[in-house]
């Protein structure tokens, strides 16, 4: 759906794209007409043989389009197919236009170095053939294809990407996780402030204007002459509870042998340490901690607390859901080329001069039994119980993946993503429509839940000046 307000009646031309991405983009578009080219039912066909993502909205789409034009006639279809029954069924509101599809041959004069044997240029043929039909219509070419756009805009069609799976108009919005309070806080909060001591814990209950704001887990960060480093444990509208954090910087406070090197590294290894929460999101740039924090608190928690059986780590494979491979092996070994940051941040977590080679090869034997390799593409159906999941290059999912995934997870299993929305490989996705945006945004009000941007780099000073600068 566009973002560009335009009044009157539209129509939008699908590109093929849009359907492959998400198929109840049939149904998106509210009051307005839908039109598919023949061209696009032809690509349809084409991409519906397969086990990957693409292949299976193909599908969904078309049984939707059979939904549709079972019981249609010829003249019924060139009259336009309501969508409204279908649209109240899916929940996606009500759509009040008309699906249109192409029943007969509309050309329209391209530049020569155009040929419109190519599907795009054909998808862009009829597009500039129902301007000229109808005159009194915006209509409207909606695809992902960013040459396509180009290509309408020279030959002066109206053309506007598919918006709806978008989850934030910016991503600069995107919920960070954390808040700074002022050095006046205590002040303007602390006049009917009360505080308790539970299990070694101290908690605070405070009210003010700034509480309101606040979302479950949230970490709060306050500097001045009384600093603090707490979390939101519960809110009701102006009272809330703040959990003073565990400083994991303290050489006392170790997790498997690491210390938090800042701020929002401590805010990390306290979300990850924290048995009341069941899903944790990292979001940071290469260097950042976060695969390393992750495996760090899965073993102290799977094999010091016993708290989780195994640690089961995972990432997306460029392409996503295309087949692993032929080659020989178990599923764990085809994983491996792909499993690279595991094997780096495992070396940092076992070395140690205690116990001699012996020991070193002990303690790896020890760990490789607790840590299990699975590919994203045998996850459906599956169910994890009492697991530790880390979800790595998770800024690569679909939101619909995401979903997928993420209700993989049983009683007493803790899911962690990690991902970096600035390096997206996947195609038409953007920062503000990964799964990773999705669900952070999705999970930031649940009690069970917490997210950090990790936004200091501490891998080497040469990775942070060339994250910086290059």
């Amino acid at each position: 759906m566009s973002k560009q307000t335009i009044a009157g009646k539209r129509l939008f031309v699908l590109d093929t794209n849009v359907l492959m991405h998400d198929p109840t983009a049939l149904f998106r578009f509210h009051e307005h007409d839908v039109f598919l080219p023949m061209a696009v039912l032809e690509e349809l066909d084409n991409a519906k043989v397969g086990m990957n993502e693409v292949a299976r909205n193909v599908r969904q789409t078309n049984r939707f389009l059979d939904e549709l034009t079972c019981n249609a006639s010829h003249g019924d279809i060139e009259a336009g197919l309501p969508l409204n029954t279908r649209s109240a069924a899916l929940g996606n509101g009500q759509a009040a236009g008309k699906l249109y599809i192409q029943t007969r041959i509309l050309n329209a004069d391209l530049p020569a170095g155009m040929p419109g044997s190519k599907k795009d240029n054909s998808i862009l043929s009829t597009a500039l053939a129902m301007q000229a039909e109808r005159v009194d219509t915006t209509v409207t070419l909606v695809t992902k294809d960013i040459n396509l756009r180009i290509k309408a805009a020279v030959l002066g069609v109206h053309a506007e990407e598919y918006f709806n799976d978008q989850v934030l108009d910016d991503v600069s919005l995107l919920y960070s996780g954390r808040a700074e309070l002022g050095d006046d806080f205590w002040s303007s909060h602390g006049d009917s402030m009360d505080s308790w001591q539970k299990e070694g814990c101290t908690f605070y209950r405070v009210k003010g204007p700034q509480v309101e704001a606040w979302h479950p887990n949230q970490c709060l960060a306050l500097g001045g002459e009384r600093p603090m480093e707490a979390i939101v444990r519960s809110r009701d509208n102006d009272s809330a509870v703040l959990e003073v954090m565990t400083d994991f910087r303290k050489p006392s406070h170790s997790v498997w042998g690491i210390n938090a090197r800042n701020v929002d590294q401590n805010f990390a290894l306290n979300l990850l340490m924290d048995p009341d929460i069941d899903f944790v999101s990292l979001v940071g740039q290469a260097g950042t901690g976060k695969t390393l924090l992750a495996l760090a608190a899965g073993l102290a928690q799977t094999l010091d607390d016993k708290r989780y059986s195994e640690i089961i780590m995972t990432r997306v494979t460029i392409p996503v859901g295309e087949d692993i491979g032929f080659l020989p092996g178990t599923e764990e070994e085809k994983m491996t080329p792909w499993m690279g940051a595991l094997m780096d941040n495992l070396e940092v977590l076992t070395k140690s001069d205690q116990g001699g080679d012996w020991g070193r090869a002990a303690t790896n034997d020890l760990i490789q039994s607790r840590i299990r390799i699975r590919s994203l593409n045998f996850m459906r159906g599956r169910t994890f119980l009492n697991k530790y999941l880390i979800l790595d290059e998770a800024q690569n999912l679909t939101s619909k993946q995401m979903k997928t995934l993420v209700t993989r997870a049983g009683p007493g299993t803790k899911v962690i993503c990690l991902g970096n929305i600035a390096q997206i490989d996947t195609p038409y996705l953007t920062e503000t429509s990964s799964g990773l945006t999705y669900v952070v945004d999705r999970f930031k009000d649940w009690e069970h839940s917490g997210h950090i941007i990790l936004r200091q780099g501490e891998r080497s000073r040469l990775a942070d000046f060339a994250s910086g600068n290059l």
